[in-house]
């Protein structure tokens, strides 16, 4: 429960990033957040250990108290607006292609995959969002150093780089209901490729 996701807000409600409940409840106690509901009113710490906890609520028990872990925090002193873009990194490549070989189409986990580069670096590729792409080690070696389309090997998807959010990567099954009200509309209305 301590690692479970929070949605982060800026002083003008803005989705900002994510953190874990251990440091929302480390921030809460110390004055530097309040507690947000989807109708926007905001608590404070000592507020928000009045408010009855329901059965179906997620729970913090400490030897005093029982309470309800909030799911939206609001920084009383950060009015910065949220990054533009999403950090080139191997985590979040695997991320985007979903832990998914975009040669074969498996899912593997992340021990079992490996970065490919779609034009490979000895063919004059670079490292970028739209040329690296995970693949299983035994499709990383059928490709080799040629292109896909060399090596008679079709991709699932044209790698991309991914669009900004202030969930980073994060799929949206792990979206948590009382985030809806706090997320750019355009990200909830958005096609979703296959």
């Amino acid at each position: 429960m301590l690692e479970s996701p929070v949605l982060v807000l800026n002083k003008g409600f803005v989705a900002l990033a994510l953190t874990d409940v251990k440091r929302c409840f480390t921030l809460f106690c110390k004055g530097h957040v309040r507690a947000v509901l989807p109708d926007y009113t905001t608590y404070a710490f000592e507020e928000w250990c009045d408010i009855p906890v329901q059965p179906d609520d997620d729970l913090i028990h400490t030897p005093s108290m029982v309470l309800k872990v909030p799911r939206v925090i609001q920084l009383l002193s950060c009015e910065r607006l949220p990054r533009n873009e999403v950090k080139f990194s191997r985590h979040n490549i695997y991320v985007r292609d979903g832990n998914r070989c975009q040669y074969c189409g498996k899912r593997f986990p992340t021990s079992e995959l490996s970065l490919d580069h779609v034009i490979p670096l000895a063919r004059g590729g670079v490292s970028s969002w739209e040329n690296i792409v995970c693949a299983c080690l035994t499709c990383n070696v059928k490709k080799g150093c040629r292109t896909p389309e060399e090596a008679g090997m079709r991709m699932r998807r044209v790698p991309a780089k991914p669009k900004p959010s202030p969930l980073g990567l994060l799929s949206p099954h792990r979206i948590h209901p009382e985030w809806r009200n706090f997320l750019d509309v355009a990200y909830w209305n958005v096609e979703l490729g296959p």
